[in-house]
This record gives structure tokens, sequence and C-alpha cells, in this order.
């Protein structure tokens, strides 16, 4: 049943979207949690987090620091062109800047469950995702400020340390606590991957649920946008992959790792910062991504992959 939930994220997410949207009061009584669901799924990923993986990864730094560089420069840039054109069609400030928080964030922890099953460098995607999280703390906030800032003011230092307790914090945690486990180690690790699932489909169903009545007006438009950036944030991994000499495996791993934006931890924070039109990117954004990358990876599964073995760049 474990295996089965962390493996069907995309349909859940999907499912529980459209009932938020059908009855929100299903998932506007979780406004008080959302932030300790997105805490859990942090402490998961610190459960699951394999030293050895990590260890070998870090041994190509300058492949890491060009994966999150790039991360870290084409989606918020790519979050900002959206959120200028739903400003210039006259939606919300509160809207637009859901667009800024989207691009803001680091890789998604579900990206390393699609570069797995998409065949691709599984150390290099957990590897930019640990790096890209560990940053997020100072960059998220900062990138939130510079380009966010003509459409809401921008509270930095909650921000931040919103941030530090709900992702640093319970990552370490998890980290911490691996060690310990024992012989249940194996039990931990297939559990850790659904309880995060379902924490993610929960915040993204009380985002949805909170942005009900909005979606009618809106939707349409925002969801072309989301459409748009996450196509292009595969594109722009894949193509720089290959400007940067990267193997099928490592481009394949890029493009996912820009294309996949944590978009939870975007929910939580506008959410907790801003007014509930803030979320509404970060959710549609979270069911498109899911839906785009496990489709692509269940197409690569029925291809056997892409046939390329591991090797430096």
């Amino acid at each position: 049943m474990l295996r089965f939930v962390s493996r069907q994220l995309a349909p859940l997410t999907l499912v529980a979207a459209l009932v938020a949207y059908g009855y929100p009061p299903a998932f506007l009584v979780l406004k008080g949690a959302f932030l300790w669901l997105f805490a859990a799924t942090m402490f998961c990923l610190g459960l699951v987090l394999n030293p050895r993986e990590v260890r070998d990864a870090l041994g190509r730094p300058g492949q890491i620091g060009l994966g999150v560089a790039v991360q870290y420069l084409v989606m918020p840039v790519l979050g900002f062109g959206a959120a200028v054109l739903v400003q210039r069609a006259g939606a919300p400030p509160a809207l637009a800047l859901g667009f800024v928080v989207v691009g803001a964030a680091p890789g998604a922890m579900a990206s390393n469950v699609m570069v797995y099953l998409a065949g691709g460098a599984v150390a290099f995607s957990v590897a930019m995702t640990t790096v890209a999280t560990f940053l997020a703390p100072l960059l998220t906030p900062w990138l939130v400020e510079v380009l966010g800032g003509r459409f809401l003011p921008i509270p930095f230092w909650p921000m931040m340390r919103t941030i530090l307790l709900i992702v640093v914090v319970p990552l370490g945690a998890g980290m911490l606590v691996r060690p310990w486990l024992g012989h249940i180690r194996g039990r931990v690790e297939e559990g850790a991957p659904a309880v995060a699932s379902l924490a993610i489909v929960a915040i993204c169903g009380y985002a949805m649920a909170a942005n009900a009545d909005r979606i009618a007006g809106v939707g349409a438009g925002v969801l072309v946008l989301v459409v748009v950036v996450n196509g292009l944030g595969y594109l722009a991994g894949w193509g720089l992959g290959r400007l940067f000499r990267f193997d099928a495996r490592h481009r394949l791993t890029l493009a996912i790792e820009i294309g996949m934006q944590n978009a939870g931890l975007g929910v939580a924070l506008a959410l907790e910062h801003f007014q509930a039109e803030a979320a509404l990117p970060g959710a549609l954004f979270a069911v498109w991504c899911i839906l785009t990358a496990a489709g692509a990876t269940g197409y690569l599964r029925r291809r056997g992959g892409l046939g390329v073995q591991a090797g430096p760049a």
C-alpha cells in the first residue's frame, strides 16, 4: 500500500485538486496544518537520503554547481515573466506574485523519484535537490524580494525563518535520525515517500480549496502559463545540459530538476506570508509538473530508458 501511494502521486494529486475544487470544506480543515505537513515532507527526505549517493554526487562539484545555478536562474526568470503577463492581464498582484514564488523555489523531492523511474542520474538528482534545498533559506526569499517586490511588499526575514523551520530543521533532523533506525530502516525508507506524497497531496488540495472561488475567473489563463513555464523549464534543462556537454542521463536529470519546482514549498510560503491567491499558481504547478513528469517517465520506461550508461559529463 505504501509503495502504491508513493508511485501514484500524480493521480492522487489530480484527484485531490478536483475534490478540493468541487467541495472545498474537505481540505479547508487543514488551514492550521499545512506548514507542519510540509515539514513532514522534508523530514521524510532526510530519512531516505543515502549518504553514499550524496558523497558520490558531491565528487562532481562543478556539475552540481552548474545544475543548481541553472535552476535558480531559469525558473525565477520564467516565473517573473509569467507574473508580468498575469499582471498586465489585470489579475490581482498576489496572483502574479505566486508565479515568482514558485519560480524561486528549489527542486522538488518528487523529482528524485521521477529521475529514478526515468532512468536518469539519481545521485546527481539527489545532490542537486539537497544543495538547492539548503540554499533555499537565503536564495528563495532574496529572489522573491528582487523579482516580486514590484507586485507586493516582500517579508524577507519572515520568509527566511519559515524556510529554515520547515525545510532545513526537519531535513537535518531526518538525516540525523537515519543512522539510528537500525533494522527498521528498510521499512522506513519504503514508508517515508508515501508519507511525503500524502503531505504534498494535502497541501495542494488545501491551496486549491482556498482558491476555489477564484479559479473559475482566472484559472484557465493561469493554467496556460503554468503549462508554458513547466514546458520551458524542461526544455531549458535539456538544452543547457547539452550545452554543458552532459551525457543523456544527466541532461534528462537536469531537465526534470529544473522543470519540477518544489511547488509545495511555494504554496506553503504563499499561504503563510501572502494572500491565498498567491498559492494558486503553486497548487496548479504542483499538479501539472507531477503529471507531466509521470507521463514522461512512463514513456521512457516503456522505451526501456535512454540506453545510455552513466559517465562523466
